[in-house]
């Protein structure tokens, strides 16, 4: 079947009345339950592109989601995010119509417009497009979530008066300070799938610092090793750190000297050839690099062989 492009929802009005539900209690933020969705019979596929942030927190059977390079069964409950302008796709199962449960809680950007929250919304690498990889929760995060969800849905359906925004936006800053540390969690206790990653990282650089082709391709970025893996950079960047305190760039640099070691140890390669065959357009950046990673100029380094 032919895939549609997908369908722009300008407002939260609007995904309320796609998903066949009452509209929003707050023209610019809502909570929805996950059981007063019906997913379209018709549809094969589900596909949208919202302009606004979601927050998801669902459960779901018979449905596979797509969600930036990777697809996920909702069997268990789990958290995701999503900022304006992302696609998001749901596949649904031919046996029988997924059910769901959970919420979703959509927030409009001009919500929270001109607050500090309009910025430090974007620190929250969990919001990037590519982040494939979900937050799985534990029953106590979940009730915790679903607390502070259940506030915010209070709070907006109540009668509204001056303190109404900040107090909702506190509520969401909360939530995202959670979702951060339950982030930090899963890095650590997903050891074995996490380990995994190390060990493919390392396969990688290891195979892109052997090839031959270096002087012409140059060398790997930080979007190269993560596409490799199948990760996004900031889930990446932020899994490496947990584990090793080190950043991708310095992963990726961590290799690149090891490589140059070698070749000073072990070859009599000038350093202008070196510098070319790993994929340096100067010498002198090269040199500049191996210096600031090992306090000393590659022509020290092989010196002290001889």
């Amino acid at each position: 079947m032919k895939q549609q492009p997908p369908v722009p929802i300008r407002t939260i009005r609007d995904f309320h009345r796609l998903r066949g539900i009452p509209g929003p209690g707050h023209p610019l933020i809502s909570v929805v339950d996950y059981r007063l969705i019906q997913p379209e019979a018709r549809n094969a596929y589900d596909s949208w592109v919202m302009h606004f942030y979601s927050i998801s927190m669902k459960r779901t059977t018979s449905a596979k989601i797509r969600y930036g390079q990777q697809d996920y069964d909702f069997d268990n409950g789990i958290l995701f995010f999503m900022a304006p302008g992302q696609v998001f796709r749901i596949e649904h199962g031919k046996e029988a119509r997924p059910e769901h449960t959970g919420w979703i809680l959509l927030i409009h950007p001009d919500f929270f417009r001109n607050t500090a929250l309009a910025k430090n919304i974007k620190k929250y690498a969990y919001f990037d497009y590519a982040v494939n990889e979900a937050l799985f929760l534990s029953e106590k995060e979940e009730a915790t979530l679903d607390q502070l969800v259940g506030h915010i849905q209070q709070e907006y359906s109540g009668n509204l008066d001056k303190f109404s925004q900040q107090i909702i936006i506190a509520h969401i800053e909360t939530l995202l300070h959670y979702a951060e540390r339950f982030y930090q969690r899963q890095f650590l206790t997903r050891q074995v799938a996490n380990h995994e990653v190390l060990d493919r990282l390392e396969a990688l650089l290891t195979a892109y610092f052997d090839r031959d082709d270096l002087a012409s391709e140059g060398l790997p970025d930080v979007q190269y090793v993560a596409q490799n893996l199948h990760l996004s950079a900031s889930y990446l960047g932020s899994l490496l750190k947990t584990l090793t305190g080190r950043s991708t760039q310095q992963h990726i640099h961590d290799k690149l000297i090891e490589k140059a070691k070698e070749k000073l140890s072990t070859t009599g390669l000038s350093i202008n050839e070196i510098a070319y065959e790993l994929g340096f357009g100067h010498a002198a950046s090269f040199s500049k690099l191996f210096k600031s990673k090992t306090q000393q100029s590659p022509l020290a380094f092989r010196q002290g062989f001889y």
